[in-house]
């Protein structure tokens, strides 16, 4: 009787050997919580009510709690990843593009969200007001500008790139006053208050935009604003990870991020607005032309800086 009791608690013994230092490799023992952040164009409250439903989705499909955090700007975000505070990040791909300047390849796109209609792309676009007589760029030479933040790609490093290579100038040397308002509804609300006379901001298609999400929040009169330069589409915005996280984490959230539109529709559509049908695969060659304009960029304010 005692030698059964000895051979059975052997094997107890055993089999929790195998088992212990499987559960002491699981990552939720060592990420109990994971923090996601964005810097989104919306005011920090609707934006966090809006990523609300991403939360929890991955809170459920990852087994520990998942929560948003809105940086100040898109290079707080970075920083906060660059630090460790923040594991994952939905952040513009100028930002992607300055978090690989500063983290390099600790940090790698997930996915990338797909628009309504399938597309992956959307883009930059300078707006005026509705009622103003400016039709063109070169209407705009020597009147009030808004830039959004120096980290935003449609809000700064596309239509900087634009001014560079095709204008050959500066926002500086063809604005009479140029500022960065601190976001994309800033820099809007700034334009309908008359406080700028253009502004650059983001835009989709027709129905999907900055300016169109501000006109349905009530933020902005419908038709105060008309857009008079598009550029050529841009990459839409990167999920992206540290890479030093442990591989079965990362696998994990990248299943559960492509499965959310079908898991769980009502929370993804609540999420994107239902301006989204789901999202592929990334990886950083998507972006080398972003990377690009803003070395570009960077290039030109030096130049300009030493002049």
């Amino acid at each position: 009787m005692h030698s059964f009791v000895r051979r059975s608690l052997a094997a107890v013994l055993i089999t929790a050997a195998f088992i212990a230092p499987a559960w002491a490799q699981d990552w939720r023992a060592q990420f109990p919580e994971l923090t996601i952040g964005i810097s989104s164009s919306e005011n920090e409250t609707d934006a966090i009510a809006r990523n609300q439903p991403y939360a929890d989705y991955l809170s459920r499909e990852l087994g520990v709690p998942v929560k948003i955090v809105r940086g100040t700007d898109y290079a707080a975000v970075i920083e906060a990843m660059r630090s460790g505070h923040v594991q994952i990040a939905s952040v513009g791909p100028a930002a992607y593009a300055l978090a690989r300047k500063v983290i390099g390849e600790a940090v790698a796109p997930v996915a990338i969200t797909l628009d309504g209609a399938g597309n992956r792309g959307y883009y930059s676009v300078i707006a005026v007001r509705a009622d103003s007589d400016y039709q063109t760029l070169e209407d705009l030479k020597g009147k009030s500008f808004a830039f959004a933040d120096p980290n935003s790609t449609s809000g700064y490093a596309v239509p900087s790139y634009y001014l560079s290579t095709v204008l050959g100038t500066n926002a500086d040397e063809y604005f009479g006053d140029v500022a960065f308002s601190g976001g994309h509804e800033q820099s809007v609300m700034a334009l309908t208050n008359g406080t700028f006379e253009a502004v650059a901001t983001h835009w989709r298609n027709e129905t999907a935009g900055n300016i169109q999400t501000m006109e349905k929040k009530g933020l902005i009169p419908a038709g105060s604003t008309r857009i008079i330069w598009k550029s050529p589409v841009i990459p839409n915005t990167p999920v992206m990870i540290l890479t030093s996280l442990p591989q079965a984490l990362q696998d994990e959230f990248k299943a559960a991020l492509l499965a959310f539109p079908t898991k769980d529709a009502e929370g993804f559509n609540a999420y994107q607005r239902g301006e989204s049908s789901g999202y592929v695969e990334a990886k950083h060659e998507d972006y080398l032309d972003v990377v690009a304009i803003t070395e570009h960029n960077a290039a030109d304010r030096r130049r300009n800086a030493g002049n």
